[in-house]
Parts: C-alpha cells; structure tokens; sequence
C-alpha cells in the first residue's frame, strides 16, 4: 500500500515535471520568438504597414475605374465596404469565436490536440487572425518538421501581436485583402468584380458563400470550371450560417437551392476593358514618374506594387463612344467595303508594280515576322535563322480576331501576318480646348490583336490637315483674310537645282478663277496652297507648327504644304486644338493627379501652355475650316449625318489613299481621326473610297451623334466665341467682294 503512495507520488512529481518543462519550453519558445531569436518575426512598423503587392488603379474623370497595373490584380477595401453577407460567412465558416479570442482559440486547439490523440479530426484550429498572419508573411518551403512547429509559434506570436494593433473589424478587411480568390483575383474586391461584376457592397448571401468557399481550394471549387463543386462547397459554407444563426432554416432551404449564376463573370487583364490603348500610352509615362519620385524610405515607387491611384482626364463614357463609333464603321461599313474592293485580286491588298510586287510583299512579311513576339522568344532562345523559318511555316491552332468574334484556326504563323495585313485600323482622340485634357484616346480594332498606338505612336503623311498651318502664316502675317482670292491656275517652283515643283490638283472645280482662301481650304484646293508656300517659302509654316506644337521632324521642302510629313494623330489634334483655344497651344493632359495606397497626393498635373498666334487669327482659322463643312470636302456632316451646328473641319487624304484623316472642331471639343492600313502600300485604288471623307469623317460623325445624344455630357452646340477686339478684317465675302470691287466707270453706260 504504502509502495503504491511511493509510486503515485512519483508519477505526480514526473507529470508535473513534464508539465512544468513543457510550459516552460513553450513559453520560453514564445519569449525567443517575440525577441527575434528564432529568425524573422515582423516589426510594429511592418504589422502596421504589411507588405502586400497592391494593383495601381487608373480612374477616368468620372471616377470609373479603366483599369489596373499589376503582378497581382489586388485592391484594397475598408471594413465598411464589405457587405456583412461577406463577413458572416467567413466568420460561420472559419472562425465562429472570432469576437472572443485574442487571436489564439484555445478551445480550438484543444480541440486538434484531441482529435490527434483519438484519431478524430473536427476541424482546424486556425483563428482568422492566425490565417491573416500566414497570408502577410508567408511560409517559404522545404521545411522540416520543428520549423513547421516554430513557424506555427511564429504565426501565433504574430496573431497576438494583430490584435493588439488592430481592431477585429480591421483584421476582417485585411484578411479579406490578403486572401486569393484564383482567376486572377487577389483579394476580395477583385474577386467580386471578376466573379459577379460587383462591389464588395453588393453581394448577395449566395455570391457570399461562394467566395468565402472559393477561399479552402480556389483551383478545385472555381465556379467556372467546377459548377458542381463549387455549388456543393458554397451549400456547405451556406449550411455553416444557418448553424450558427446568420440565416434561417427556410432562408437556406430557399438560398441552397438556387442553380449557381456566373453571367456576371468578367476576365480581368491588361486586354481588357476600356481605353486598352490609352492604358498603356500611360503605363509608359508612369513608369518614368516613378524612376524620378521616391517614397519615405528612399526607393522608387513601383507602379505594380504600391497600390498608386491615377486620376485621368479621360470621360468613360465619351471614350465608349470613341471606341463604339470606331468598330460601327470599320465593321459595319470600312473593312467589308475594303474586302469587295480587293476581292479576287492578285496581291490583295497590296499596291504595287507587278514586276516587282512579290519581292516587295516578301520584304513586307519578313520585315513584319522579325517585328512578331514570336519571333523574338525564338531568336532569344537561340533558334537559328532555319528553325524560325521552318517554325512560321509550320500550321498550328491559333485563335483569330474577325469582326464577328473571335475564331479558333489552323493556320501558319506566316499566313496568319498576311491575314492582319487586310485589316484597316484607326486612331481617334479627343482634346478639350480650354484645359487641354484629352477625354477620349481609342483605337482600333481591338487591342488583344491591334497593339500599335495609332494615336500617339504611328506618324503618317498628313495630307491636307497639314494646311492650316499654311493658312495660319497667311492670315497672322495680315496679308490675307479667309475672303481674299488668288487665281485658281497651275503653279511653278523653282527649286534651285534645275527641278521645278508644280502642285497637281485633282479637281476641275472653278479653274482659272480667281477663288477665296475659304474656298480653296473647304475644297482642299492645291494651287492656292501651292501658291501661299511659294510666297512665304517651307521655313515660316515650319516655325508656325513648332508654335502650335508640332515636334516631329518637318522636311524644309515646298511639298509640305500638301502634307507629305508624317506626324502623329495626337500632334496635329494638340496644334488645331489652338485654334478654338483662342491662339493659346496647350499640351494635352492626360493625367491630373496621382495618389498613394492611402489617398495622399503625391502629384499634381498642369498644362503646359504657348501662345502660338493672335486671337484674331484663331478665329479667322475657325471661319476658314468651317467651310469645310458648309461647302467643301467635309459637307456629309450637314448632308449624310444632318449636324446643322457650327463645326470647324479639316479631310485629308495622303498619295494613294494609303491615309484618311478628319479633323473636326466645336468650340468645346477638338477631335481628329486616323484610318488606313498598317502599311501605306495596303489602301483602296480609288480615291472615291480612300479619301478622309469616307475613311474617316463617318468615324467622327459617329462619335459627335452619341455624343449630342447622351444628355448627361450636355456638350455644346452653339457657335465659336468672337475675339473681344473687333476683327480687322470682313469674313462675310459677299461684303468683301462689295468692298474690293472696282470702282464703277460713270461713262460705261454710254459707252455703246
């Protein structure tokens, strides 16, 4: 008996040891571990700014978001724009004592501890908060054993450590921004934009439990691969809020029924959703503010991890209908007009001489196969000169752009670059003129297929929107006013070196005659364009579209005065911009401001602004190109597309119709378009179908409609605003000719 009191006592004193050992170890594993002993454990400066990769979102003027720049596509919400159907089902399904504890549930880990003694395992004992410390400082892998064990302190260290700093509604949102949802979606607001096209506001119960579901296996239970598991993982998670009360017994039976609904599904990427190309026109900005701009601890910023927010100038719903109007006449009308026109033909829809077409079309595809992405990672990856060949020679399945949607094909790589050489693209962008803000920048046809910046990056002949700049020189050295005439006959320039230069004009309209600039502008007449160079010479035009800000190179040759420089879409839109801006060039804008994760401002935009001319001679440009309109090569506008509004406009069309421009002015908007081939020797043979005013006036026609329609934008349609001075000079050319008239000889009456 008295062995038996021996040994209990002993057997105490061993468990008590034990106990004591093991309470000790723990806690001195803890204090190690707080110390920073163990290795990294994260500081009160890092638990209050955690390093997460946060996506850029670039905002438009009316504060839609058109897009982000991202490694993963994750933003940022607060508490409070979390629907509670968010919150209680991940409350249900992942921690229901989340309230109580203090970021360890001890009733839970006695829970584990005894299901790993009997074999009965009833669930983990992870609290939110511990998964909330796992998803800001992840594990790394090839651990062993005792490092998992460590690592699990760590995490409890650093749960403890949350709940102090933060309160349980600030863990929820943090957890909710750290958690990945699969389909690109990295936390929960990205998640509920892909999945249902919504805010974290609006989900309903269902949608709820199908994200907070997703969170266990995001790959297995993605409801758009996997409907049936995703539909029975969100009845579990449903099942988990009616047990602990969040839903009643016939809201689940009624929720629990519903067949799963993804039409609200949405890919995310950087091809997708509005102004693709605008985008990346400022992605490349972007990146070069953040090579100049540092953050508090003196690194640059990082445009796809520190969750920068940019303001834009752009208006979403104009740059819909940019983008709209764009695909409506290339699809509906350009491109299958282009099609018949080519159809049939031998070396469609290239233009040249026969004997020489097949080696100049060859140098075309090589040129453009050496430019394909492919063709780069083969080279980069040591394939040589025959591999590649052989390699674009060969068929393979590839999806292709049409009009009518994408298709799936078998085609080579070769043939697949002929096919997109039969595409006519466009480029169209929209400039406010007393602030400079660029409200609408598209192009088309569509970007997963169509990278080129047809706007910003593209230069082409100009054709006759080079003009009013010309005309410009004429009306600001006072020798002319939109009413002076010149005779409509054939010119000659000298050229010094035994050439001469002798403009060709296509139409017979009013030869001989002596014609007003208004007209010869309206009519794109070249013998008085012929005519003005040859008295002022290249160097005076070249100067005066310096001034209005033109910066592409300008050749000082006399043929410019037709337009044979190639410039931008965006330069010439900026410089006729001066005019309706009352003689002042301003820089378009495109971005006003840019704020940090937190909604500080670390930049703000202004244009830049140049006087180009008087005010007078704006106006005066403005009366000579709205005859464009009334009368000349833009007058569709009034006949086709009905506008009777004031409408300043400019066509142009390069040799060989390989290029169609329009520009188009109201006194609060400057717009211009761009259409044609990605080569100049793709085009229509006849001028009937390749001029601007069939290329790309409809475009512009298209667009000004929408825009008249939507009564939200309330854009105005009165007419330009007169200079404050008086005008030197009569622009009403009937009171003109009345003023220049010969005087009237008394004796002519008798004279028979």
């Amino acid at each position: 008996m008295r062995n038996n009191k021996k040994s209990y006592r002993r057997y105490t004193r061993i468990l008590w040891i034990l106990f004591s050992v093991m309470v000790l170890t723990v806690t001195l594993i803890f204090f190690a571990i707080s110390r920073g002993w163990l290795g990294f454990m994260p500081s009160f400066e890092e638990l209050e700014n955690p390093k997460t990769n946060l996506a850029s979102e670039i905002y438009s003027a009316d504060s839609v978001l058109l897009g982000k720049y991202y490694i993963e596509n994750r933003s940022n919400i607060t508490y409070q724009e979390l629907s509670p159907n968010l919150t209680n089902a991940l409350i249900a399904t992942e921690d229901i004592r989340f309230v109580y504890h203090s970021g360890i549930d001890v009733k839970a880990l006695a829970r584990v501890m005894a299901g790993l003694v009997t074999g009965r395992h009833k669930g983990g004992g992870s609290t939110i908060t511990q998964q909330l410390a796992k998803n800001l400082f992840p594990r790394k892998n090839n651990y062993s054993k005792l490092d998992i064990i460590i690592i699990k302190f760590k995490e409890w260290v650093t749960a403890v450590k949350l709940e102090r700093n933060y309160t349980k509604q600030e863990i929820i949102a943090m957890y909710f921004n750290t958690v990945t949802f699969g389909n690109n979606a990295f936390g929960v607001k990205s998640a509920c934009r892909i999945f249902f096209n919504k805010t974290p506001a609006e989900v309903s119960v269902e949608e709820a439990a199908i994200l907070v579901g997703l969170l266990k296996a995001p790959s297995y239970y993605n409801p758009i691969r996997h409907p049936e598991r995703a539909t029975k993982r969100r009845n579990i998670v449903l099942s988990q809020m009616k047990h602990y009360h969040f839903l009643t017994p016939s809201a689940f039976d009624s929720i629990s029924a519903i067949e799963l609904n993804m039409s609200g599904f949405t890919r995310q990427d950087h091809t997708t959703g509005l102004a693709k190309h605008f985008r990346e026109y400022v992605r490349i900005k972007l990146h070069q503010w953040c090579k100049e701009h540092q953050k508090s601890d003196g690194s640059n910023y990082n445009l796809y991890r520190d969750g920068l927010r940019i303001y834009t100038t752009i208006d979403s719903r104009m740059q819909a209908y940019a983008e709209e109007a764009i695909k409506a006449h290339l699809s509906l009308d350009l491109q299958p007009t282009f099609n018949r026109h080519w159809e049939g033909r031998e070396n469609a829809p290239f233009v040249f001489d026969k004997n020489t077409a097949e080696k100049q079309i060859q140098q075309l595809m090589q040129s453009a196969m050496k430019r394909s992405a492919r063709y780069t990672a083969l080279r980069d990856g040591g394939a040589s000169k025959d591999s590649i060949e052989k390699s674009f020679n060969t068929p393979v399945a590839m999806r292709i752009f049409t009009w009518e949607g994408e298709k799936d094909t078998v085609m080579t790589p070769m043939d697949s670059i002929r096919y997109y050489k039969n595409f006519l693209r466009s480029g169209l962008i929209s400039i406010e003129p007393g602030t400079g803000y660029v409200k609408a920048y598209a192009c088309g046809p569509e970007y997963a297929y169509f990278q080129y910046d047809n706007v910003t990056q593209m230069r082409r002949q100009v054709g006759s929107t080079f003009k009013p700049f010309l005309y410009t020189l004429a009306m600001q050295e006072g020798s002319f006013s939109p009413c002076s005439t010149l005779p409509n006959i054939p010119v000659s320039i000298d050229l010094g070196n035994g050439d001469v230069w002798e403009p060709r004009n296509d139409s017979p309209k009013r030869r001989g005659e002596e014609v007003s600039l208004k007209w010869a502008l309206a009519h794109s007449n070249n013998w008085i364009s012929g005519r003005l160079i040859k008295r002022y010479g290249p160097r005076p035009v070249i100067q005066m579209a310096r001034r209005m800000g033109v910066k592409s190179d300008i050749p000082e040759v006399y043929s410019i005065a037709l337009g044979t420089a190639d410039l931008s879409l965006y330069e010439i839109v900026a410089a006729l911009n001066t005019y309706p801006n009352k003689g002042v060039y301003i820089e378009p804008l495109f971005i006003t401001r840019i704020e940090d994760r937190r909604g500080n401002e670390l930049d703000r935009f202004t244009p830049h602004l140049q006087e180009a001319m008087s005010e007078e001679t704006a106006y005066l440009m403005l009366e000579l190109m709205k005859g464009v309109v009334e009368t000349g090569t833009g007058i569709r506008l009034r006949n086709k597309y009905g506008f009777t509004n004031p409408i300043a406009g400019k066509t142009g069309t390069t040799q060989n119709n390989s290029d169609g421009w329009f520009m188009g002015l109201t006194p609060k908007l400057t717009t211009g378009v761009w259409t044609g081939c990605e080569d100049r020797a793709a085009h229509f043979r006849t001028i009937a179908l390749g001029q601007g005013a069939n290329m790309a006036l409809p475009i512009f026609a298209l667009y000004l409609q929408k825009l008249y329609a939507d009564s939200t934008l309330n854009l105005y349609q009165g007419d330009f605003e007169t200079p404050v001075k008086p005008l030197s000079v009569e622009i009403d050319c009937e009171k003109w000719k009345a003023q220049h008239q010969p005087a009237k000889n008394p004796y002519e009456e008798n004279e028979f």
